[in-house]
C-alpha cells in the first residue's frame, strides 16, 4: 500500500505539471516548479556540473518563447474582433490563429481575403491586414513569412496558369500591402508560395478545399541575427520555416 500510495502521488505531481504546460502560464509553472521541488528533497542551490544548467536554460528559453507566442496570439486575436467586430463576426470561421514554439501562424482562409482565381485583396479586408501588421511590427521581433497556398482544383484561364503561381502571387500582393504600409521593416518580411501541395485539411470537400486556399502570415518570436538581417544571403533558420 505505501509503494502504490507512492506511486499515486508522483502520477499525480507529474500530471499537474503536464496541465501548467499546457496553459502556457508561465508564473504558474514557476510555482509549480518550486513545489515539486520542495516535494522531492532537491534543496541543493549549488551546480554539480555544467551540463544540467545549459538543460535547464534550453528548457527555459523554450517555455519563454512559446508564451511569447501564445501571447501574441491572444493579443492578436482579442484586438482584431474588438477592433473590427462586425467584419470579424462574419469571417472568424475563416481566421484561424495559431501559436507554435516560436512563431505565430495567422491564417486567412477561404474566399475572405482573395476572390476566387484573383490576387487582389478584397477593399474590406484591407484595413484588418494593415491592422495585423501594425501588431506585429510592435509585439513581435522576429522573422515575418508571408506563404500563399490554394486548394487542388486547376485554375481555369486568367494571368495565373496553375495554382503555384497563384499562391505566389497572393502571398506577394500581402507582403506589399504591409510594406507600403512602411511599419514593418522590409528586412523581416519574406514571401513564400506553396499553391496545392501544402494541403491543411482534406481536399475531397468543400470545407477542406476552403481551408487549404488560404494565406498564412507567419511571425517568430526569435530576432535574426544582426548578420542575418544585414546579409540577404544568409539563409532562413529552420524553424522560420511554415509548419502544417
Amino acid at each position: 500500500m505505501t509503494t502504490f500510495g507512492d506511486l499515486m502521488s508522483l502520477l499525480l505531481c507529474f500530471f499537474v505539471l503536464l496541465l501548467s504546460f499546457s496553459e502556457m502560464d508561465l508564473q504558474k509553472y514557476k510555482v509549480v516548479a518550486g513545489s515539486m521541488e520542495k516535494a522531492f528533497g532537491m534543496q541543493r542551490k549549488q551546480n554539480v556540473s555544467e551540463s544540467p544548467r545549459q538543460g535547464l536554460k534550453m528548457i527555459a528559453k523554450d517555455f519563454d518563447q512559446q508564451a511569447i507566442a501564445t501571447r501574441i496570439k491572444e493579443f492578436v486575436g482579442q484586438e482584431l474582433e474588438e477592433e473590427f467586430q462586425d467584419l470579424y463576426d462574419k469571417i472568424s470561421d475563416d481566421i484561424d490563429i495559431e501559436a507554435g514554439n516560436d512563431k505565430v501562424i495567422i491564417r486567412l482562409m477561404g474566399e475572405s481575403t482573395f476572390d476566387s482565381g484573383k490576387a487582389e485583396i478584397r477593399p474590406e479586408l484591407k484595413p484588418l491586414i494593415q491592422r495585423i501588421g501594425q501588431i506585429l511590427a510592435t509585439e513581435a521581433k522576429g522573422d515575418i513569412i508571408i506563404a500563399g497556398h490554394t486548394d487542388n482544383v486547376p485554375v481555369r484561364g486568367g494571368p495565373y496558369q496553375t495554382n503555384l503561381k497563384l499562391s505566389i502571387a497572393r502571398a506577394a500582393t500581402v507582403a506589399q500591402f504591409l510594406l507600403d504600409q512602411k511599419i514593418i521593416d522590409p528586412r523581416r518580411v519574406s514571401t513564400m508560395g506553396f499553391g496545392e501541395y501544402r494541403p491543411i485539411a482534406d481536399n475531397s470537400t468543400a470545407e477542406g478545399r476552403r481551408k487549404n486556399r488560404r494565406v498564412e502570415i507567419i511571425v517568430g518570436t526569435i530576432p535574426r541575427s544582426r548578420t542575418a538581417q544585414t546579409d540577404p544571403s544568409t539563409p532562413w533558420p529552420d524553424d522560420a520555416s511554415p509548419v502544417n
